[in-house]
């Protein structure tokens, strides 16, 4: 390229050269001069003309203008550039179509946004799903579409790690997950998928649960009513039935708590159990479950401590709260050996509240820790004859925690003890209010 430039700086200075000559020649060399300036300014001007004429239409023809010298090169390589440019267009035009194709074929809806809502593309099932309508919903806001105030407030909020389940806005019988991904430019890709098999063998489940629990409550209370009178009037009886009878006793009791537990898993999962916020006194309510705690530890004289970092109100349904920390706190006693430690702390920070039960029990191998809180799942299944809990006492725990916008951790190692704490957020905290002074 270098040396193409050279090359026509050559010819025209020597071409302007050649014209000064004609000029002495004829005893003028200033016009002659001034004529070849002019004549090169023409072929720039006109050279100049057809390259903008090309540009500014370029499909017209596939091919290039054709010239001599500097503008030949120009033009040939213009040339190159955009037949380049229309193959990599056409290839990218190709693949956008696939994939376009492809997600057209997927059951699930997806849905393209900018960072305000403004839908710009989504698919067939999309249109199914969701009710869309592709020749008036374009640049249409998604959260004018879907009119579910929970929507709104999951793409506003940009913290999209867990799904949102709503109904179908256009076919409310169909039950959907919604997943929203950030990418590009804030914007968001909007996966739809219909869920509602799951959703309705879900909820079969919980009223199976619920009724067969219901059911089973009357006939178990017979049986245990009986049973609690021929344990009181034992030594009536032959010897080899009183460890029969004990047995049926503890078994029977021992299905009282898991139909108890059962009753009130459900009714927190259907929301038969509403949450009602009302100000509870934490302080309180530790001292009366570490109370039992300590009952229930009897003869193995663990040493439970409370301490108390915060005396503000806790905004929640206090029956529900009861029922997390006792099972939290007893199961601490359950799991920990005679003469163990247990310490229960109730501590604020920025992020919100915090209830700390850490105990030095044989502890939990970390890869049982993400499924500890499905019902009957047991770390160790060959511990509960000796615990006698029902399995479902951390789900339970989760699902409280989930009515009160907190979370459970847990923290625990094989022969280091474990410990587990409840994460409130702080819009939870209340200030006492000073009582006033009696005149």
């Amino acid at each position: 390229m270098q040396h193409n430039w050279s090359r026509y700086l050559r010819y025209i200075i020597g071409g302007l050269i050649g014209s000064t000559l004609v000029g002495l020649y004829f005893g003028e060399p200033v016009y002659g001069l001034t004529f070849g300036l002019i004549v090169y300014l023409w072929w720039t001007l006109v050279q100049a003309r057809r390259l903008y004429q090309w540009l500014a239409n370029p499909s017209a023809t596939d091919e290039a203008p054709q010239s001599i010298g500097l503008w030949g090169d120009i033009f040939d390589n213009l040339h190159k550039l955009h037949q380049t440019h229309l193959r990599t267009q056409d290839r990218l035009r190709a693949q956008i179509n696939r994939v376009q194709e492809s997600t057209n074929a997927m059951r699930d809806g997806v849905i393209m946004t900018d960072s305000r809502g403004a839908m710009e593309w989504w698919n067939g099932s999309a249109e199914y799903l969701l009710g869309f309508r592709r020749n008036t919903d374009q640049g249409q806001y998604i959260h004018n579409l879907i009119r579910t105030p929970a929507f709104k407030t999951y793409f506003d909020s940009r913290n999209y790690r867990e799904p949102l389940e709503i109904h179908s806005p256009a076919k409310p019988h169909i039950h959907l997950q919604i997943q929203i991904s950030l990418f590009g430019d804030d914007d968001r890709l909007i996966v739809a998928k219909d869920v509602t098999r799951l959703y309705q063998l879900e909820q079969m489940r919980r009223d199976f649960v619920g009724n067969v629990s219901h059911e089973m409550r009357t006939p178990l209370t017979v049986i245990s009513g009986y049973l609690e009178t021929l344990v009181d009037n034992a030594a009536d009886l032959p010897p080899k039935w009183r460890r029969a009878i004990n047995t049926m006793a503890a078994q029977s009791s021992r299905m009282e708590a898991l139909i108890t537990d059962l009753i009130l898993l459900s009714r927190i999962e259907t929301g038969e159990q509403t949450v009602n916020d009302t100000l509870t006194d934490v302080d309180q309510l530790l001292a009366q479950i570490c109370h039992d705690a300590r009952a229930l530890s009897g003869e193995k004289q663990h040493e439970i401590t409370v301490h108390i970092g915060d005396y503000r109100l806790l905004k929640g349904d206090e029956s529900q709260l009861r029922s997390a920390f006792s099972n939290l706190i007893f199961n601490a006693v359950k799991y920990t050996p005679a003469n163990g430690q247990i310490s229960v702390s109730w501590s604020t920070n920025r992020e919100g509240a915090h209830l700390s039960v850490k105990d030095t029990g044989i502890g939990i191998d970390p890869v049982h820790i993400p499924r500890l809180t499905e019902r009957f799942y047991r770390a160790d299944p060959s511990r509960h004859k000796d615990t006698g809990g029902t399995g479902l006492g951390l789900a339970i725990v989760k699902h409280v925690l989930l009515n009160h916008d907190g979370n459970l951790e847990i923290r625990s190692r094989i022969g280091e003890g474990s410990e587990f704490i409840c994460h409130f957020p702080r819009e939870r905290l209340v200030e006492r209010i000073p009582e006033k002074a009696e005149s």
